[in-house]
This record gives C-alpha cells, sequence and structure tokens, in this order.
C-alpha cells in the first residue's frame, strides 16, 4: 500500500483492500487457479465434496458452475441477479463457466464492466455528464456515477455490452454510441459487503453534442447533471460522493487530459495502480509474476 496518500491516490487504497489470503480458501476450475472462496461457503462445498478450507476448492467440471450458483442462491447464500456472467481464471484469459453475476463476490472471480465518460465540448470548457443512483438500488445507491456504466453480461464483448448499457441507462441511440473511443482498462481487488471484487473496467470516452440530454429508460438513475470537469475533479478529490469505482475511471479522465500531471511522481503512481492495482489478488497479477 502507499504511504501518505494523496487526496486521489487515497481511491486507489480503497479500491485494492483484498487480501484473500488471510480469511479466504483458493478456487479452482479444473486444477486452475481461479478465485477464493469466503468462508460463508466453506461447510457448504465441503459438504458437496469439493475440498476443504485447508486445502482449497476445486470444481473439475467448469460448466457446472452455473448449476451451482443457482443452488447456493436458493439456498440464500445470495441474492440473485438473474443475470449471467462469463467466468475466466484471470483477465485476458477465455471464458470457461458462467454463473450469476451476484456469485461472483462469493467465489472471488473476475468480473467485468464497462464505463463510460460523456463529455462535452462548451465554449467555457470541457464537462462531465454525471448520473445519480437511484436510492433503492441494491449497491451505492445515492452515490454519483457515469452517464453509463454496467457489467458486461455473458457471451457479450466489451463493445457490446456499452451499447446495451447505453440505451438502458441514458437513452442513447446506437449510431451515437458507435462514436465511443475505448481508452484502455483499469483493475483493483477490494473487498465489499457483497464479497471480494476482481474487477476489470473497460473505459471509454464518447463526446456528446451540446443539445443531447440524457433520459434514463430503466428507471436506475435518479437524475442527470452537466457538470465542469473541474468540479468533477474536485469533488473527486475532496469526498467520496462517486461510487468507489467510478473515482477511478475519473482519475484516469484527468490524467489523460492533464488536470492532474501524469510525469509528476503523483501522476506515475496513479497510473500504475491503474494498469495493475495495489493488491494481489488484482485481475492480471498472476500473469505478471510468472512473466
Amino acid at each position: 500500500m502507499l504511504s501518505n496518500p494523496s487526496p486521489f491516490l487515497r481511491h486507489l487504497q480503497q479500491c485494492n483492500t483484498a487480501n484473500p489470503a488471510a480469511t479466504r480458501a483458493p478456487f479452482r476450475l479444473a486444477g486452475v487457479a481461479a478465485g477464493w472462496i469466503t468462508p460463508a461457503l466453506f461447510s457448504r462445498l465441503t459438504q458437496a465434496g469439493l475440498g476443504s478450507a485447508a486445502d482449497g476448492f476445486n470444481l473439475p467440471d467448469p460448466a457446472a458452475l452455473e448449476q451451482l450458483g443457482e443452488q447456493l442462491a436458493a439456498e440464500g447464500f445470495y441474492t440473485s441477479h438473474h443475470e449471467l456472467f462469463d467466468v475466466a481464471t484471470d483477465v485476458d484469459c477465455p471464458a470457461i463457466a458462467r454463473i450469476d453475476r451476484g456469485a461472483l463476490p462469493l467465489f472471488g472471480l473476475v468480473a467485468a464492466g464497462v464505463h463510460m465518460n460523456g463529455l462535452v465540448r462548451t465554449d467555457s470548457g470541457l464537462h462531465l455528464w454525471t448520473g445519480r443512483r437511484a436510492a433503492n438500488k441494491r449497491l451505492d445507491p445515492a452515490k454519483l456515477d457515469h452517464l453509463v456504466a454496467g457489467g458486461i453480461p455473458a457471451g457479450h464483448t466489451p463493445d457490446e455490452a456499452l451499447t446495451k448499457e447505453a440505451a438502458e441507462e441514458a437513452s442513447i441511440t446506437p449510431a451515437l454510441i458507435a462514436s465511443a473511443q475505448g481508452t484502455g482498462r483499469i483493475v483493483y481487488a477490494l473487498d465489499r459487503p457483497e464479497g471480494l471484487r476482481r474487477d476489470v473496467l473497460y473505459c471509454y470516452d464518447l463526446y456528446l453534442p451540446t443539445d443531447f440530454t440524457p433520459v434514463a429508460a430503466d428507471g436506475e438513475v435518479e437524475s442527470f447533471t452537466l457538470m465542469p470537469i473541474e468540479e468533477a475533479l474536485r469533488i473527486v478529490r475532496d469526498t467520496d460522493e462517486f461510487k468507489f469505482n467510478v473515482n477511478l475511471v475519473l482519475i484516469d479522465l484527468f490524467l489523460r487530459h492533464g488536470l492532474i500531471d501524469p510525469a509528476s511522481s503523483e501522476g506515475k503512481q496513479l497510473r500504475a495502480g491503474l494498469n495493475h492495482g495495489l493488491s494481489s489478488a488484482s485481475p492480471g497479477h498472476k500473469a505478471r509474476t510468472e512473466a
């Protein structure tokens, strides 16, 4: 962890708290390391003959993961989202299984999502569209959020997921979202109330016309606000008003636009932390250490 973090570096620390070896047990799919099991599942998986807390757990047939997830939801271990996600043993590895997205943190599996900066160039400078999450959202209610953000459902590419989320969350047409530009990806691993989050976020910028007004089509956004990018920087720097992972995507935006000097010591630390994470559980860490 970084010592004496700056107001921006603290967000990276807050998103990289995972130390799964301390409390969790390794989880393998067909013998390949894939995640970490929450203690709440130790007895259940031991009874199923999948291993033990001392030796770790292994699911010999990855295709059986979806059914196992359904059984765990039926038994009350988590609340199903009724949305399947692809499961890979690590970032950049092929998908070998599927499971409900609500179960991913219980197994400490890598999850992928998309986040898009909705930007508008005006006479007074660059502005950013933000959304206020609905107060009844299951996770992070009423927090500030990106104009478009969401998980990548099973069988979808990041671009396909972005098109889907853009239509649902802000009524952005496929023709308009086609202009979005991928800007890279961010990884992190943290402990959350729902479990161990090991996420990779595929990030995009979309420059919108000045007469564009977003309209929420799925009821998950309470309101939208167009704010100067300097105001967004102030909120990230001084508060925790944005949803936890939105801060990271905005820090990336600030670095790319020079609002945070990318050549400074802080800027270099931020870029390294965004690209590689600060936790040994971050997606891609195993591949980096074995390279």
